[in-house]
């Protein structure tokens, strides 16, 4: 499958079928989340993977309530907790360098797309998952100052596909030179 072509095929899966997956993928998985580009390449994400039922059932807990996610969360066979290290992305010298402060989430989306995109070109369905009470989840993931949890993704086989949905056409929301030239 090339680039575009997983790119417009991936789909949010929220139900997922009971088969494991092998580790030899997993470090595959893994291998997308190591190879994100970040600031600097200051390398500021951090990954909590968790395979125990109960602690996936856990992590429901902190979801919010009715989250169309917390099935494939309790249920799929890995959760992968997408972490950053803040005040290293975007920074320099201790110092913020742009009037955006602390760019961890930037640099955290790429890498949890990354994770996305690459268990979508192997055959794996995931979610981006981020209503959740991160306080909570910090608190029991035991997560060091400094440390903030970001999203939760749950990864498996996929037990369902939907279909795309609406896209605006690129007209609607590409300006050409300044804002409002299309």
């Amino acid at each position: 499958m090339d680039t575009l072509e997983c790119i417009m095929t991936r789909r949010s899966i929220r139900r997922f079928t009971e088969e494991s997956i092998p580790e030899e993928v997993l470090e595959k998985l893994l291998e997308a989340v190591r190879w994100a580009p970040s600031w600097a390449n200051t390398q500021a994400v951090e990954i909590i993977i968790l395979k125990d039922k109960n602690a996936r059932e856990k992590i429901v807990e902190f979801l919010s309530p009715n989250n169309p996610s917390a099935k494939g969360v309790a249920n799929a066979p890995i959760v992968a907790i997408i972490c950053a290290k803040i005040g290293l992305a975007g920074y320099k010298d201790n110092k913020a360098v742009t009037n955006k402060g602390d760019w961890y989430m930037f640099d955290a989306g790429i890498a949890s797309q990354n994770l996305c995109l690459a268990a979508h070109a192997l055959g794996l369905g995931s979610v981006h998952v981020g209503y959740i009470d991160h306080q909570k989840l910090d608190e029991y993931l035991d997560l060091p100052s400094g440390v903030k949890s970001v999203e939760v993704i749950p990864i498996g086989y996929p037990a369902k596909i939907g279909n795309a949905p609406p896209r605006r056409q690129i007209n609607e929301f590409v300006h050409r030179e300044k804002y409002g030239n299309c």
